[in-house]
């Protein structure tokens, strides 16, 4: 069994990859990356995110406002987050969700936005990505009544404790896990949370350019993580949960079919 992956949290519009996006792609499928989902974050982010899914193969997009913007949500930006929500190569709304550790839009903003975006996923019959920090509580009270008329969910970059985590699947929450469980300092109690996860709601993703593992060996000359480096975290993650990596590989890859609907 060959072994494959999909990165499902790529910020690939950051500004980071202006200087050589078309090699950071290219470095990512010449390893065993089988498809990646660009992430929108505002409306011009979430623009961007469709034009590259578009111009490369392989990749999709999602579409939305993080809770980081949320004081930009209009009734013009709720429309036209929804015609580009329609558009091809378009397969979840989001990242959207909560965000009380940094408050840069208002609590009230964000729970304004997250809800319009669940409403408006749900009238699209759309699975939603998801963000949540330090805003538990909030965030599944918001989200919970959503979630039968949702056709799948992602929380994206789970860091949360095993409550939080047990809550989320008990509501069926696909759960995606990033670089940061190779933290030596910040990622131990994520680790030991892995086997918690059942295989076919686990997702990985780089979170690319953020959150470089910082476990690879020689050390990167640059902090920037790419989506190259997938393969590295789900063999990390195989190795703590006792799992073959082939094997889990296979699982992530059909669990990303299974939420976005994507071919690859």
């Amino acid at each position: 069994m060959g072994v494959t992956m999909f990165d499902i949290g790529v910020n690939l519009t950051s500004s980071q990859f202006d200087r050589d996006r078309d090699e950071v792609v290219t470095r990512a499928f010449a390893t065993e990356i089988s498809g990646m989902l660009i992430t929108g974050t505002n409306l011009q982010e979430s623009e961007a995110a469709q034009q590259l899914a578009q111009r490369y193969e392989h990749c999709w997009s999602t579409a939305g406002v993080h809770p980081h913007n949320s004081s930009s949500w209009t009734v013009e930006v709720a429309e036209a987050i929804r015609q580009l929500a329609q558009q091809p190569r378009v397969v979840a709304i989001g990242e959207c969700g909560l965000d009380f550790n940094r408050n840069f839009s208002t609590p009230q903003e964000q729970e304004i936005a997250f809800s319009a975006q669940l409403s408006l996923a749900a009238e699209l019959n759309m699975p939603v990505f998801l963000h949540c920090r330090d805003a538990h509580e909030r965030f599944i009270t918001l989200l919970k009544p959503w979630l039968s008329k949702l056709p799948g969910s992602v929380l994206h970059c789970f860091t949360g404790t095993r409550q939080e985590l047990e809550e989320c699947l008990a509501n069926g929450l696909y759960i995606g896990i990033t670089g940061w469980v190779c933290d030596e300092r910040r990622g131990l109690e994520l680790r030991e949370l892995l086997p918690l996860i059942p295989a076919d709601r686990l997702l990985v993703e780089t979170d690319a350019p953020w959150l470089l593992p910082r476990d690879l060996s020689p050390k990167p000359a640059s902090r920037r993580n790419e989506p190259k480096n997938l393969p590295h975290i789900l063999a990390r993650i195989a190795q703590w949960r006792g799992e073959d990596l082939p094997t889990l590989s296979a699982i992530t890859d059909q669990n990303v079919k299974a939420v976005f609907g994507v071919d690859f």
